[in-house]
């Protein structure tokens, strides 16, 4: 068996891999005595089947399996040995013509496509804008009145607000605005404006009293969606899409109650014992907006830094005619139009992905399996908190970010994260960074003048 490389240009090359008789008879025969030995024949005792015969039945299927192990094998072995690194995958060329059935000798080409070389170096010369925001005042007061709603309770309020839950009754009304004699009627009902997605419906029931009516639109109110019109309603969702206006009497209006500055309001937050008084809770709030901005800053640096790689590079020399067949290869819903119109984030996004593994091959970067369990209990933490389940153990967030490692489609994206989180760690420590104090509207004003 000969292997050839022939470069066509610095990111082209044909793969040739060519095979005589002697490359694969043996085989060959092996695997038709091990048909005989192994396979009933009808006729025939096991063993004792005619090499002929065994060659007429499956002489040209055990041939192309033959072939294609050893084509696969000298195609992977040439390309690791030789440390050719290779975009997208091997593809057959257009001109391969191979018969098995009549040839002996057969020569196989493989287009493909190069990855590029380039230098990236990376100094404190090199310069990436950190912005670190500041927590405002602002800030700490609305998440302490955050806080404050979340653990506190609902007590009888005597005028409603946006906020209220309000409690009574509720008629179907005609078209003109008489109460509708068979319409729908509900005695028990529970209405919450701050979830109505119509603002008109909404203010209806601002500044409202005990006893008063309030004629509004359900539909209206929740933009039709029946599983909502079914539980204010009470119906079954088939029935549910109801358009009339209703009227609804007022009987009890609930309003929000913060929760008191106390200890159990501080443990509820923090954690036990996290603080004792209201300037360490005010301290440890401030810590969490800061860790919190944190994640906003490092995102901002990764798009800096992401913008200022790409400069120092310039634009990346790639086989585009090869990786636009290997991408309609690849998709069978798209055709020659798609890809081309597609092809322009398709090339963005490679050219990055080149630039970041070359950082990692620079600064032996690597994904240990500490940084992917620190990335997943992360995760874990953050789908918790969704449900209002902070301060948990951490053997439970342990546990779960396990699980989230044990599921393929979570662990490869928390695998690829992680090695993205590396690289910038590595780009961070490399560049000069020229850290920024700002505001969280100057902050905010940065994203607006990426879309200019």
């Amino acid at each position: 068996m000969n292997v050839t490389l022939d470069k066509i240009d610095n990111v082209n090359a044909t793969l040739t891999i060519s095979f005589t008789e002697d490359d694969y008879q043996n085989d060959v025969k092996k695997e038709l005595n091990e048909i005989g030995r192994t396979r009933p024949i009808k006729g025939f005792r096991l063993g004792h089947v005619p090499f002929g015969m065994l060659k007429k039945f499956y002489g040209d299927q055990v041939m192309a399996n033959v072939i294609d192990k050893k084509l696969s094998k000298a195609l992977t072995d040439y390309i690791v040995s030789n440390k050719i690194d290779i975009l997208g995958e091997p593809m057959v060329s257009n001109d391969t013509k191979v018969d098995l059935k009549k040839d002996k000798e057969f020569s196989f080409k493989f287009d493909l496509g190069l990855a590029p070389e380039f230098e990236l170096k990376l100094d404190k010369r090199v310069k990436i804008p950190y912005y670190n925001i500041e927590v405002s005042q602002d800030m700490l007061d609305k998440q302490n009145e955050a806080y404050r709603k979340r653990f506190g309770k609902q007590v009888p309020g005597e005028v409603s607000n946006e906020e209220s839950v309000l409690r009574g009754s509720l008629a179907e009304l005609n078209p003109d605005g008489t109460v509708k004699e068979d319409g729908i009627k509900v005695e028990k009902a529970v209405v919450s404006p701050r979830y109505f997605k119509d603002e008109e419906e909404k203010k209806k029931f601002v500044g409202k009293k005990v006893g008063e009516e309030v004629v509004y639109n359900p539909y209206k109110a929740v933009d039709g969606n029946v599983n909502e019109l079914a539980a204010t309603l009470n119906l079954d969702t088939k029935d549910a899409e109801v358009k009339s206006d209703f009227k609804f009497t007022i009987t009890e209006i609930l309003v929000d109650e913060l929760a008191e500055m106390n200890q159990e309001f501080f443990d509820n937050v923090l954690g036990k014992d996290v603080a004792k008084d209201e300037k360490e809770y005010t301290e440890k709030v401030k810590e969490m907006i800061a860790n919190q901005l944190k994640n906003d800053s490092n995102y901002r640096f990764t798009l800096d830094a992401e913008r200022v790689l790409r400069k120092k590079v310039g634009e990346l020399e790639l086989p585009e005619a090869f990786l636009k067949r290997f991408l309609l290869a690849q998709n069978k819903d798209a055709d020659e139009k798609k890809i081309e119109e597609e092809w322009p984030t398709a090339k963005k996004q490679l050219e990055w992905q080149l630039i970041k593994e070359k950082v990692a091959r620079n600064y032996d970067v690597k994904v240990e399996n500490e940084d992917k369990l620190r990335l997943a209990r992360f995760y874990a933490a953050q789908q918790f908190a969704q449900y209002g389940m902070g301060n948990l153990p951490d053997d439970v967030i342990d546990k779960y970010a396990h699980q989230l490692l044990e599921k393929p489609e979570y662990s490869n994206d928390i695998t690829n994260r992680a090695m993205e989180d590396k690289v910038f760690a590595a780009v961070k420590n490399a560049v000069g960074i020229d850290e920024k104090n700002v505001t969280a509207e100057e902050f905010n004003k940065l994203f607006e003048a990426d879309k200019k």
